[in-house]
């Protein structure tokens, strides 16, 4: 797949660092009574991770011509929600990870019962957050609603929701490619595709240009899934919804490449504003190297 890419690191530094600000900000209480639940989420959420998701917001916000912080709410709400899915999908009942990021799991250090909770109440967090207007914004409140639909959907049954079902499914019955095809758009690649169209729909109203935006974030969204079974297929070659594991692992890695390019070739025509992402999206695939 060639060697890593330079990314802008500037651009991705400045983005992870306004989104871990604001994280920090939000993950604050001055009730004496909540101070262990905010301890909890707050080690669930700041214990490291790339923000891909965030980032991919901000990033395609800018691209599709956007300024301000119009964006900001909308990438910590994708950054909660997929720290809330992690919590839930390291309990002893989904996949019983105890290590997360090099550190022990939310319920291994926490208990079990304060690990739902704390992804119950990283959920709901995210979409208090989604719900707030940033001062000043420009962005139309039926826009911001469209938003709030959109990553909604991503989290629920026709997302993540229904991807970790039939992830659960696939411990039991031989996965084929139909159905690892279907985990990994709901699972994984359904947040993704949110954050893509979030960011860009906060920017622009063009329905053209988000149509393209709207086809980057699924490829790059199925991509990314892809290339984590390769990482993942040296320590768990037996893992039944592993793209790998249908296809192989020369072919996941064509299959990887391919949509990364097809995905970059949607946003030839917006030129050098999507070159953030089109880096952010060399960097996805550049992770199996």
């Amino acid at each position: 797949m060639g060697k890593s890419p330079e990314a802008p690191i500037d651009a991705l530094g400045a983005m992870r660092a306004r989104v871990d600000a604001e994280l920090d900000r939000v993950l604050r209480s001055a009730e004496p009574r909540e101070a262990r639940l905010v301890e909890a989420m707050r080690h669930s959420v700041l214990s490291g991770g790339k923000r891909i998701r965030p980032i991919l917001c901000l990033a395609s916000f800018e691209a599709a011509g956007g300024e301000g912080d119009d964006a900001i709410h909308a990438a910590v709400a994708l950054e909660l929600i997929h720290a809330y899915s992690l919590v839930h999908d390291d309990l002893p009942c989904m996949d019983d990870d105890s290590v997360r990021r090099g550190k022990p799991t939310t319920h291994r250090v926490y208990g079990e019962g304060m690990a739902v909770l704390v992804g119950d109440a990283l959920l709901t967090l995210a979409f208090d957050v989604l719900a707030r207007e940033p001062e000043g914004s420009t962005v139309l409140r039926e826009s911001r609603l469209e938003v709030l639909r959109k990553i909604s959907h991503a989290a629920g049954i026709h997302g993540i929701i229904g991807g970790q079902v039939a992830d659960l499914a696939a411990a039991t019955t031989p996965g084929d490619a139909a159905m690892i095809e279907y985990v990994h758009t709901h699972k994984t690649g359904a947040l993704i595709a949110a954050a893509v169209w979030a960011g860009a729909r906060l920017g622009t109203d063009d329905p053209d240009v988000l149509l393209r935006f709207a086809r980057f974030g699924e490829k790059a969204g199925f991509a990314f899934q892809v290339v984590d079974d390769i990482l993942d297929y040296g320590e768990r070659p037996d893992e039944p919804a592993s793209y790998v594991g249908c296809h192989g692992l020369e072919r996941a890695r064509e299959r990887a490449e391919r949509l990364i390019k097809e995905g970059k070739a949607e946003l030839a025509p917006l030129g050098h504003r999507a070159q953030l992402l089109w880096k952010i999206a060399d960097f996805i695939v550049a992770r199996a190297d």
